[in-house]
């Protein structure tokens, strides 16, 4: 039988944590990085395991690299505080573990619970994560945001479902939406990427476009509706912050000349 560490990163996430760490009774020990919690994180994290470490704020991709060094175990399951383990991916992982796992990694379908029901279409499903994976043979990466584990191989494919509860108002997508699209712009200046006047108007309409009718995101009715928006108005942002960044970069160039 495989031995599994879930690993978690946290930061003030009182309302969440004691629900996702109840969710992980089937793993074999959970490891906790919590970045300076003012709301009580780390005295819920420590009712439910003792290793739970404090780590100034470094990145996700650092945050979530050195969680997994803090584990007794290879295998690692990563779950973020607003994310469920669904039974039927449970059942799925205790097959797995008595079989032997094939590969190095297993991307798993999440689901989002927003506006109340489950989103099943559009840009937000399935969103497979990779999220358990051999760490001998796996490694967080990515910028400053959309981190992601990259592994030796190609991965296995799992059907039980992450379950979601991103966004719980629509206010916490807009309180996310400055921060998210400031790095993810910086992201873009470093990898070369630009932006420009069309791009700022037409990547957001291709991008609601492709959610809401190509993947039918109308399936999901208003919400939706949200999803596809909320989308647009990302990669809005994105490429309005990535012009400014451009901008900013050249007036700085012009007054050292």
């Amino acid at each position: 039988m495989e031995t599994i560490s879930a690993t978690l990163i946290t930061r003030n996430e009182r309302t969440n944590i004691e629900e996702a760490l109840a969710s992980l009774g089937w793993v074999d020990e959970i490891v906790v990085v919590d970045c300076g919690s003012e709301d009580g994180t780390p005295e819920i994290c420590r009712r439910f395991t003792d290793k739970v470490f404090h780590r100034d704020w470094t990145g996700f991709v650092d945050q979530k690299n050195f969680a997994v060094r803090q584990a007794s175990h290879d295998w690692i399951f990563s779950l973020d505080a607003d994310e469920r383990p669904s039974r039927e991916l449970q059942r799925e992982i205790a097959v797995l573990r008595g079989e032997g796992f094939r590969h190095a990694g297993f991307r798993i379908p999440r689901v989002a619970f927003f506006m109340g029901r489950w989103i099943r279409h559009g840009d937000w499903y399935p969103d497979y994560q990779l999220r358990l994976f051999d760490r001998r043979r796996a490694r967080w990466q990515g910028g400053r945001v959309h981190e992601s584990v990259q592994i030796e191989g190609q991965p296995g494919f799992l059907q039980g479902e992450i379950h979601h509860y991103t966004y719980r108002k629509l206010s916490d997508y807009l309180k996310r939406l400055e921060i998210y699209s400031a790095l993810a712009a910086e992201d873009y200046l470093l990898r070369g990427k630009t932006s420009s006047g069309f791009k700022i108007i037409a990547n957001p309409v291709a991008t609601f476009a492709k959610a809401y009718f190509l993947k039918r995101g109308f399936l999901d009715g208003v919400p939706g509706l949200m999803v596809a928006g909320m989308g647009a108005a990302s990669v809005f942002f994105k490429y309005a912050k990535l012009y400014e960044l451009q901008v900013n970069r050249q007036s700085s160039t012009v007054n050292r000349q």
